[in-house]
C-alpha cells in the first residue's frame, strides 16, 4: 500500500509521488505517516526526511 506525498512551497510543488511511509519532524516531535491513516496538515521543520518508496 502507498500514499501520495505532495510537498508544497509558496512557489512550487517540490515533491509529488507515491510513497510507503514518511518520517517527519514537527513542533511536537517526530511522526510517521502511513497509508490508510487520518489525513494531516501540519507545520514541519526544514529538515532531511526519511521517505520509503514503493
Amino acid at each position: 500500500m502507498t500514499l501520495n506525498l505532495c510537498v508544497l512551497t509558496p512557489n512550487r510543488i517540490v515533491w509529488d509521488s507515491e510513497v510507503k511511509e514518511i518520517i517527519l519532524s514537527t513542533n511536537s516531535g517526530q511522526i510517521g505517516v502511513l497509508p490508510n491513516h487520518a489525513p494531516i496538515a501540519i507545520y514541519i521543520y526544514i529538515y532531511i526526511y526519511s521517505i520509503r518508496f514503493k
